[in-house]
C-alpha cells in the first residue's frame, strides 16, 4: 500500500511556505505523494470553514513544491474542470510535468459548489458533459503533434500544444467522485479513480461500475490505480489491510486542520506507526 498527503493549502495557513515545508517533511518521512486541494474563490463551504483566511492556489503551491522535492509523486485532489481552460491547464501541466521530472498525478473531478460556478460565470447543471469533452481535450493536446475536437463546450483544429508531458504517453489522470456519472467517467476516459472518505465496501461496491464502462469503451484493466482520500485519525492498520483487498492501491491522508504544528507532528506520528521511511 502506498501512502500520499494532502498538503493545507485550503486550510488559511497564513504563510504558504509553511504548506510547502510539509510536503518536504512528508517526503522525508517517506510518503509516497503528497497533493493540492483547488478552489478559486472563498463561498459556500469554503467561506464557511475560512471566510477570508488564504486558500492558496493548486498549482502555484504544487509547483514550489515541485522545486523543494526530489521523489514525491505530484497530485492534485482534485482541480475543478469547469474553473479552467484545457489548453490553458495542458500547457501548464505539462511544463509541470517536466519541471518535476515526471511526477504529477492528474486528478480532475467536475465540482459540487454551484455558488462558486456562478461567481466565475460557469454553468452547473451541465458541468458534467463540459468535463468529459475536457478530459479528451487534455489526453488529444498531449498526445497528437496536432490536435482536432469538434464537440459542444470546445471545438478547434490544428491545435499544437508545446510542450507534451514528460511521462508518455501522459500523466495518469485519476477521476474523483462517487456517483454512477463519475464512475462511468473513470472508466471511459481516466487511468484511475480519486474518490474521498468511502469504506472499502463502499470502494468495492462501485468498481463494477467503472469496470464495466472501461470495458465498453474498450479499455481493460481500468482503473490501475485507485487513490482514497480519507482523514488521518480514521485510519488503522487493520483498516488499511481492508483497503488493499479491495484493490486499493494507495491511501491519502489530511488533517482537518491548519494548524501546522499539528499536521507536522501528525506525520511523523503516522510514519512512525504505518513503518514508513524515516
Amino acid at each position: 500500500m502506498k501512502f500520499g498527503f494532502t498538503v493545507p493549502n485550503n486550510f488559511g495557513v497564513e504563510d504558504p511556505a509553511d504548506v510547502v515545508a510539509l510536503a518536504v517533511q512528508a517526503e522525508e518521512l517517506g510518503f509516497d505523494s503528497v497533493w493540492v486541494n483547488h478552489h478559486v474563490l472563498n463561498v459556500g463551504y469554503v467561506w464557511d470553514r475560512l471566510g477570508e483566511r488564504p486558500y492558496h492556489d493548486a498549482l502555484v503551491t504544487l509547483t514550489w513544491i515541485a522545486s523543494h522535492t526530489q521523489q514525491v509523486r505530484l497530485g492534485t485532489s482534485v482541480l475543478v474542470m469547469p474553473y479552467l481552460h484545457p489548453m490553458v491547464l495542458a500547457k501548464e501541466l505539462a511544463t509541470l510535468d517536466r519541471l518535476s521530472g515526471g511526477r504529477l498525478v492528474v486528478g480532475l473531478g467536475v465540482g459540487s459548489l454551484p455558488e462558486e460556478n456562478e461567481l466565475l460565470g460557469v454553468g452547473y447543471e451541465d458541468r458534467g458533459a463540459l468535463s468529459n469533452e475536457f478530459i479528451e481535450v487534455l489526453d488529444l493536446l498531449w498526445t497528437q503533434p496536432s490536435a482536432d475536437f469538434e464537440g459542444q463546450h470546445y471545438s478547434f483544429e490544428g491545435a499544437v500544444s508545446s510542450p507534451k508531458p514528460l511521462q508518455q504517453p501522459r500523466p495518469p489522470i485519476l477521476i474523483g467522485g462517487n456517483r454512477p456519472p463519475a464512475l462511468r467517467r473513470v472508466g471511459r476516459l481516466g487511468d484511475g479513480w480519486h474518490p474521498m472518505m468511502l469504506s472499502p465496501e463502499s470502494v468495492a461496491k462501485r468498481l463494477p461500475t467503472i469496470r464495466e464502462a472501461a470495458d465498453a469503451a474498450g479499455r481493460p484493466g481500468i482503473p490501475a490505480e485507485i487513490s482514497v482520500r480519507l482523514g488521518a485519525d480514521e485510519l488503522t492498520q487493520e483498516l488499511g489491510a481492508e483497503y488493499a483487498a479491495v484493490g486499493v492501491t494507495e491511501l491519502v491522508i489530511s488533517w482537518n486542520t491548519g494548524d501546522v504544528g499539528v499536521i507536522s507532528e501528525g506525520l511523523a506520528a503516522f510514519a512512525s506507526e504505518h513503518g514508513l521511511r524515516s
